[in-house]
């Protein structure tokens, strides 16, 4: 695989001017001399986007090379203003890394859809590594636009010059499977740095797949390599590499050569096109640019950048899952976003404080736990009927938190708590006042329920002799009986221990 992501940088790699990420509605708006390859002009690299390719290197254990530097890629098209591309050829910032994925652990979470977010695994149960060969660091280009119905085409140079982030795996992917959970992976690493949003339908972060197939017994480079462009989903990606391993296979059974290429994925169709021959290194005439000196780096600053790495996925979920002692299908949703993983924590900090003080009565364990569960199924429906994420939600932590030790304290039962969060979704509102409105506070006072459970016994004999005869469903018919004398508002723990008393 090639990945490449824009780095969220405040400006461009070369230039001071706004990087918006190619993402401005009005082209042309956010460039300069140096961007759009005026004569004369000189490049100046951008600290903070070598920073951030340094910080995923250090993310995925790579080595990071203390001496390195800028190359001309030379290349002549529309959206490259220059004529060149500075990039990096044979002194990459970045070398000789790994990550971890865990297919069979991504199946079992996707089957249960409703609560997979198919995004992080944990290394809980093994996996397989995938090399990581380089992480290197470029200029984004511009983007052609070709208007319908005319013989011209536009050219917007808002995105030329964006940091580009490009990372070269080792050929240990086997299917659009492992290829497709190692971008998912990649993604989340780079939302948790902080580095790059990565959002591959905006264009943040663009998948590139090399395949090649060897014969049984052969070197497993023997293949004749065809590179797929054009994937801009997840799903994409699975789908073209495992088309073109089919299309390669038939190919070869034929007795026909594989033609080294490069192929576009066409989304609509599920197939891949040819596009152009491939190029090799030498057609691109790398040399060392001559406007950027090398760069050189310390141990020291090396060992300092990784002291102050944020925690990774895979450290983050290992620490909750011990933490809090939530089962790993429960860790694996709840740190697939970073975002949810922080509200989630904040929520685990605000019930722990209303617990301690006494406001609730509630075992905290069992409060996390429900407080995993909700996060997990009904605050997740409600972020996705919206299109939002959690920094969109007018929930804050502590109002969760409360909704929470309500329902653990037994004073709203779950049919409660889900009509109180659906509000809290709509308003952001306190989860008391709204319970108070709503008149949704469980019965819990004995005094209360004494006449109601006495009425109840008084028209059910039949089930009062059922259970004495010691059939136990006839005690869910009378508890059954009871919540609907109140409405579902009786407190079904109480009314249960007071039924048995009054059987006996």
């Amino acid at each position: 695989m090639e990945v490449h992501v824009e780095l969220k940088t405040a400006s461009k790699m070369f230039c001071d001017s706004k990087n918006g990420l190619g993402l401005e509605r009005e082209p042309n708006v956010n460039i300069c001399p140096v961007c759009t390859g005026q004569p004369g002009t000189l490049p100046v690299p951008n600290a903070e986007a070598i920073k951030f390719v340094q910080m995923a290197g250090l993310a995925l254990g790579c080595e990071l090379k203390l001496e390195t530097k800028f190359d001309r890629k030379n290349y002549f098209y529309p959206d490259l203003p220059k004529g060149y591309q500075i990039s990096q050829y044979d002194q990459p910032l970045c070398e000789k890394g790994k990550l971890k994925i865990n297919p069979a652990r991504n199946a079992s979470l996707v089957r249960n859809a409703s609560r997979s977010d198919a995004s992080g695994h944990s290394d809980a149960g093994g996996g397989k590594e995938i090399g990581i060969t380089r992480i290197h660091l470029e200029e984004d280009t511009g983007k052609l636009i070709h208007p319908k119905g005319v013989d011209y085409t536009l050219v917007d140079f808002n995105r030329a010059g964006v940091p580009l982030m490009e990372l070269v795996t080792e050929p240990d992917i086997e299917s659009g499977e492992e290829a497709r959970i190692f971008c998912q992976k990649l993604q989340q690493i780079c939302r948790y740095l902080g580095i790059s949003d990565a959002d591959m339908e905006k264009g943040m972060m663009r998948c590139e797949a090399n395949i090649s197939l060897y014969k049984k017994g052969a070197n497993k480079l023997s293949g004749t390599k065809v590179e797929v462009k054009n994937i801009n989903s997840f799903k994409f990606v699975e789908k073209a590499i495992n088309y073109e391993i089919e299309r390669q296979t038939e190919v070869l059974e034929r007795g026909e050569k594989i033609i080294q290429e490069t192929r576009g994925f066409d989304n609509n169709k599920g197939i891949t096109v040819s596009q152009r021959t491939k190029e090799s290194a030498h057609d691109y005439r790398y040399f060392p640019e001559p406007d950027i000196p090398p760069l050189k780096f310390t141990k020291e600053y090396v060992a300092d950048l990784k002291k102050h790495l944020p925690e990774l996925p895979e450290a983050k979920a290992k620490r909750i899952g011990r933490e809090y002692k939530l089962p790993d299908n429960d860790v694996e949703i709840i740190i697939s976003q970073k975002e949810l993983a922080d509200y989630f924590e904040e929520v685990v900090s605000e019930l722990r404080e209303k617990i301690n003080c006494k406001e609730f009565e509630a075992d905290e364990a069992k409060s996390i736990k429900l407080a995993a569960n909700y996060i997990i199924t009904e605050l997740r429906k409600h972020l996705a009927e919206h299109g939002h994420g959690i920094k969109d939600m007018e929930i804050t932590p502590e109002n969760y938190a409360e909704l929470i030790c309500f329902v653990a304290s037994g004073r709203i039962n779950s049919s409660a708590a889900q009509t109180v969060l659906a509000q809290m979704y709509k308003t952001g509102g306190d989860p008391s006042q709204i319970i108070e409105e709503k008149n949704l506070a469980q019965v819990s006072d004995e005094g209360e329920l004494e006449k109601i459970i006495g009425e109840i016994i008084a028209k059910n004999q039949k089930s009062v002799e059922d259970y004495k005869n010691g059939k136990e469903n006839a005690l869910k018919f009378l508890i059954g009986q009871v919540m609907a004398a109140t409405k579902g508002k009786a407190n079904p723990q109480i009314v249960q221990k007071m039924l048995v008393v009054k059987l006996k």
